[in-house]
């Protein structure tokens, strides 16, 4: 009842869905409300799009606008002005991941930036975190490593909401109190993990289809920079990893020695149909999590990556194609935020060591990351 009729934006996607699995953009047609105009992240509004894929704009079952923030070109990442015109209002309504490098809560910053510039106050439906807040790991970025999948120095998994990220971004950047408020989803334990959840997993991207995918991407969102396999093009992605060349049965070895906690890696064989390495056979490993409060994705992926550069040091390569319209800094460095882990890996630096080191949060993460919750909470609202 708080919404202006069609004067209000909305950014959502498939996994922008109530308890029953209702969408909100059905629950807004029901209620009578509808948006101005919808805004979409990567992916899409309808979710169809694979990674790296410009969307066009389009419209709704009802007519209603449809612009795109995910295009050709880093302007595109960001709306006009001309698209919150008649805007007194903008709704974000997304299921993040609780990865430094999942593009939706980047999207979420650069819509409050413009809405904050032109006046226009922005309600975050805040979602709880799947990976909750068990573990945090994987270094803030350095500045000068900043993308589109690591706009702002924060830990690679951060343990946090979507909304408490943009509350950071909005204490940070001195945006007014009524710039931003926030939602928060009450009756969820904030350590839960999906798993845990009363509710099914909604996929929120054409390769995040299961809550497990969401356990391990923190860290096998890092073999996009690298010629192994992401597992895209199969039916476990980023679960599955490997490539023609790969021993998967040594490299389940090498995993279990590492010592790390909370999965076991099965030996494999698959053939993905599309992406890296289509309709070849690959060996390699299926990450299975055990443990979903011990795991620690980003460690154990980054010890997959130079066990794997180790063992075959012919064939493994680091990507250096452009990435999410980067072309000058290798995609696994944006990744990672910074340098030290690809240069440690091709060095052949121990790899539980380099997964330590790299992993491992500074005083000034934990500080970032206690300023988020506050500044959250301070900007929290409960709608009747």
């Amino acid at each position: 009842s708080r919404l202006p009729d069609r004067g209000f934006a909305l950014l959502a996607h498939p996994a922008s869905v109530t308890a029953d699995l209702e969408h909100v953009s059905a629950l807004l047609a029901r209620l009578g409300r509808r948006p101005r105009v919808i805004l979409g992240p990567e992916h899409g509004y309808g979710g169809e799009a694979q990674d790296m894929i410009g969307v066009t704009d389009a419209r709704d079952l009802h007519g209603t606008p449809i612009r795109s923030l995910y295009g050709a070109e880093v302007s595109d990442l960001s709306p006009r002005p001309e698209d919150l015109e008649g805007c007194e209002l903008v709704v974000i309504d997304l299921q993040d991941v609780g990865s430094r490098y999942y593009t939706f809560v980047w999207t979420a910053v650069l819509v409050l930036r413009v809405a904050a510039r032109l006046g226009v106050p922005t309600l975050v439906l805040d979602r709880p975190n799947p990976l909750g807040r068990a573990q945090r790991e994987g270094r803030s970025l350095d500045p000068r490593f900043r993308s589109f999948v690591g706009l702002e120095p924060i830990p690679v998994r951060h343990g946090l909401t979507l909304g408490e990220v943009c509350a950071w971004r909005a204490e940070e950047e001195g945006m007014p109190e009524g710039a931003l408020t926030i939602v928060p989803c009450e009756g969820v334990d904030d350590a839960a993990t999906a798993r845990e959840w009363d509710r099914p997993f909604v996929m929120t991207s054409p390769n995040m289809p299961t809550s497990e995918t969401a356990l391990v991407y923190p860290g096998g969102c890092l073999l996009e920079g690298t010629n192994l396999s992401d597992g895209r093009g199969t039916t476990r992605p980023f679960e599955l990893t490997g490539a023609p060349w790969v021993d998967g049965e040594r490299l389940a070895r090498g995993l279990h020695a590492t010592g790390l906690p909370g999965f076991r890696a099965r030996p494999i064989t698959f053939q993905p149909t599309f992406h890296k390495h289509a309709g070849q056979l690959c060996g390699g490993v299926q990450v299975h999590v055990t443990d979903a409060h011990a795991f620690r994705p980003y460690a154990t992926y980054l010890a997959l990556v130079a066990l794997a550069q180790q063992a075959h040091p012919e064939h493994f390569r680091f990507r250096t194609e452009r990435y999410e319209f980067v072309d000058d800094i290798p995609a696994f460095d944006l990744l990672t935020g910074r340098g030290e882990a690809r240069a440690r890996i091709l060095a052949g630096d121990e790899p539980r060591a380099i997964a330590e080191a790299e992993s491992a949060l500074g005083p000034d993460d934990h500080a970032t990351l206690a300023l988020a919750e506050r500044a959250a909470r301070a900007r929290h609202v409960r709608l009747a």
